[in-house]
């Protein structure tokens, strides 16, 4: 997870253990159509079947990108929604890195409008900042992937992202966001990025490791079964994204703990660094090639190293070059001028940051031939 110090309303970064998660959409273009609402799309659009993502033309996706970090922490603080530029002139920059996804992370006190956030960054503003940023990705030719990652029980501000989502707004969350994008066929929604607990918990929800605020209390984890059916019923059809443990670096528990989905649309997450627990080869080959084999695997965080420690690109080629051996999708970490290893820009025009980036610029422009874009 990736540490976010609140310094005097703006953001002071510190790698600590990088996690966010990556998907996508699909991207028929839509239009907004009111404050929070997405339009009809009129194809078809990415879907699983088997064990692969398929777009609207019935071609294999290999979802190849990016995570855009800012939307999970600016609104919270009070002084915007993105993080640097939202235009299209800064989704242009993305797409020259032949990408065809982007990972957006999620806040859920501003996606409610709840617990003070100010509401020129919250609620209604807010989401329809949020839709109007995937219609413009969208357009240029990359799926997106919506994932909560920031949350919090009860009144307590959503600062961080904890060990589960909270029972007390995130199915309220679920709802609106499927809500939202229920005609999109061209989106992934992710109801959670990472956790801490165990995978009974997560599949079921209940009070065990997850806890919040200065004295460490414990709170009622909503479950990811709970966050598949309430998509579901509120008319969302796509793909949903459902994380491993462990910072979603455990996938071994992941097919003994799928939920129910009725659709058959779920992808397992998985987030992957130089330097997790699970980052070898044979770690790799255990515990998600199982999973690779019997649904869509994306590992939607993907870098260097989770402790910013190593700014090369030695790690980053062993875990993307087994991703591409197994059919897995993946997403690097991060389009953002932070000036940490994991940066991959140094400007939003797309200026690779480091050895790390250039090697991730390079290795996207090499495989252009065979990203599919939506459409």
């Amino acid at each position: 997870m990736r540490v976010i110090a609140l310094t005097e309303g703006r953001t002071t970064l510190g790698v600590m253990r990088v996690g966010l998660a990556l998907l996508v959409v699909t991207g028929a273009v839509t239009l907004v159509t009111g404050v929070g609402q997405a339009a009809s799309s009129s194809h078809r659009g990415l879907r699983v079947v088997g064990a692969h993502l398929v777009d609207a033309r019935n071609r294999r996706v290999i979802l190849r990108g990016v995570d855009r970090s800012g939307t999970e922490y600016a609104c919270i603080q009070g002084w915007g929604i993105f993080d640097g530029p939202s235009s299209a002139a800064s989704v242009q920059a993305i797409a020259s890195w032949h990408v065809n996804f982007v990972r957006v992370p999620l806040n859920e006190d501003c996606w409610l409008g709840i617990n003070g956030v100010t509401p020129a960054y919250g609620g209604a503003a807010y989401r329809k900042a949020i839709v109007r940023y995937v219609n413009l990705l969208q357009r240029h030719g990359m799926y997106v992937e919506l994932s909560l990652i920031w949350a919090a029980p009860g009144k307590y501000k959503a600062t961080y992202q904890p060990g589960s989502p909270d029972e007390s707004h995130a199915p309220k969350m679920w709802t609106s966001l499927a809500r939202t994008f229920r005609h999109d066929p061209n989106v992934i929604l992710a109801p959670w990025g990472e956790t801490i607990v165990d995978a009974r918990c997560f599949l079921h929800g209940g009070v065990c490791e997850a806890t919040y605020g200065p004295r460490n209390t414990p709170y009622r984890t909503a479950g990811m079964q709970q966050a598949v059916t309430l998509m579901r019923r509120a008319g969302y059809r796509g793909p949903i994204a459902i994380p491993g443990l462990d910072y979603a670096n455990d996938l071994s528990k992941w097919l003994s703990h799928e939920p129910h989905d009725p659709l058959h649309q779920l992808v397992a997450e998985a987030h992957v660094y130089g330097n997790n627990t699970c980052a070898s080869v044979a770690c790799l080959d255990q515990t998600m090639a199982p999973v690779a084999k019997r649904v869509p695997l994306v590992l939607a965080e993907t870098g260097e190293t989770y402790d910013d420690s190593s700014c090369g690109s030695t790690n980053i080629a062993r875990v993307i070059g087994w991703a591409d051996a197994h059919g897995a999708g993946y997403a690097a970490w991060t389009w953002d001028t932070w000036g940490t290893c994991g940066s991959l820009v140094s400007n939003y025009d797309g200026t690779p940051a480091s050895a790390y980036a250039q090697w991730v610029h390079d290795f996207y422009a090499a495989q252009a031939a065979t990203t599919y874009h939506p459409g």
